[in-house]
């Protein structure tokens, strides 16, 4: 251990402390920022391991508030295309079909050909149900989460090649090219589509309404009950009796 002393100036009447280990006037060595050896083992000087604490300390304080800011950003980004519909004059929110919903679906479809739509396809099990059919068949939704999901289920079924998904509002698709149309609709939209539907499909075209029927039109066929119940419109019958009348 260092010895560290102070002896008078030796100039008469100077009244100054030098250091012994610089050289120095005590004062001015203090004055010089170097920390006298009974301060340091004082413990007035704080530790680098308090440091290094101390500066951990702040990047969690900075990392925590951006992983937060993320995760909701990320939470938005997920949730605003399912509140979104919600949102519209005419709500269709995404309720999954049933097993027997599906099933009464494909019944309907028996015995008919040509491209089949799912106006609101969800998370595509119409769409995937009935391209097992055989039918080529397209999904048009609006929540784009639903569209990348269906793709998705569409390639792990096998029918990727026979079906297509798209994100696109129902109000602004043309449907006359199809010969099927699947609607799970909601009360509130039934007359408007009812319209639009007279207006651009064919006469061997076959609407299939599911959980609630259409306003004006006569269902040909009718299968299941309750809210499993699904509803067929033929075009021809339609057009027909509106010629008679």
């Amino acid at each position: 251990m260092s010895l560290r002393y102070f002896f008078l100036d030796s100039h008469p009447g100077s009244g100054n402390m030098v250091d012994s280990t610089s050289g120095l006037p005590g004062s001015f060595a203090m004055e010089r920022g170097e920390i006298p050896e009974e301060e340091r083992q004082s413990g007035h000087v704080l530790p680098a391991s308090l440091e290094s604490a101390s500066l951990k300390k702040n990047n969690w304080g900075l990392l925590f508030p951006g992983i937060l800011g993320g995760a909701l950003v990320t939470l938005y980004a997920v949730a605003t295309p399912f509140i979104t519909p919600a949102l519209r004059k005419v709500c269709l929110p995404f309720v999954p079909a049933t097993s027997k919903q599906t099933e009464n679906v494909v019944k309907m479809l028996r015995h008919r050909r040509g491209s089949l739509v799912d106006i609101g396809s969800g998370d595509g099990r119409i769409v995937i149900a009935a391209a097992k059919e055989g039918f080529p068949a397209v999904g048009y939704e609006l929540n784009p989460w639903l569209v990348w999901y269906s793709r998705y289920r569409a390639w792990r079924e096998g029918v990727h090649g026979s079906t297509k998904f798209y994100v696109s509002d129902l109000w602004k698709v043309t449907f006359a090219q199809y010969s099927n149309v699947v609607i799970f609709g909601v009360p509130q939209m039934m007359p408007q589509l009812e319209k639009k539907l007279e207006l651009e499909l064919e006469d061997d075209a076959r609407v299939i309404a599911c959980r609630f029927p259409f306003p004006h039109w006569t269902p040909d066929h009718t299968t299941g009950e309750g809210i499993d119940t699904v509803w067929a419109y033929d075009m021809s019958t339609f057009r027909g009796r509106e010629k008679r009348a």
